[in-house]
């Protein structure tokens, strides 16, 4: 089973990612390790990405998926924004993929990168993030205030049953 754990960043997909990772077994992936550095260095620079920089991105992350989709699972963190970057994504699967949406208000977000250091992803782009976002209408939204823990029990009981098959 493929799961994509999305939402802006500072949302916490990395951190509830790795750990619902670690929780099925599956290997984890945080999308922002694939960025080219052409796109790291824009976003640092405080320049949002637009939909060109994505493409090749987004294309290797399905592959990603792919690969994995036959060996078991794996777990994404991903930020995507657009209902197109999610079709990206399960594009080249053969089963949907599991959207988890850490959903967030932009002032406990922005307090959350206020207090994070050594991210390439400058502060001031989160305003863009919150424009671009299409929130997901076919995803499992969990709200970000609750802690990682409960976060993470609230999946587990959402995907009881279809993670043993």
């Amino acid at each position: 089973m493929i799961f994509v754990v999305l939402g802006v960043s500072g949302s916490g997909k990395s951190t509830v990612g790795a750990k619902l990772a670690e929780r099925l077994d599956v290997p984890f992936f945080d999308a922002d390790d694939f960025h080219s550095p052409e796109n790291v260095a824009k976003m640092a620079g405080g320049t949002a990405l637009n939909d060109d920089d994505r493409k090749p991105w987004l294309n290797t992350l399905a592959s990603l998926l792919s690969e994995h989709e036959t060996s078991g699972g794996a777990v994404l963190a991903c930020s995507s924004l657009k209902k197109a970057y999610r079709s990206v994504l399960e594009s080249k699967l053969k089963a949907k993929a599991e959207f988890i949406y850490l959903r967030g208000s932009f002032e406990t977000i922005r307090e959350r990168l206020d207090q994070r250091s050594g991210h390439f992803m400058s502060n001031d782009l989160l305003k863009s993030q919150f424009q671009t976002l299409e929130e997901p209408t076919d995803a499992f939204v969990v709200d970000i205030k609750m802690p990682v823990g409960d976060i993470l029990k609230a999946i587990e009981v959402e995907y009881r049953g279809k993670t043993q098959s």
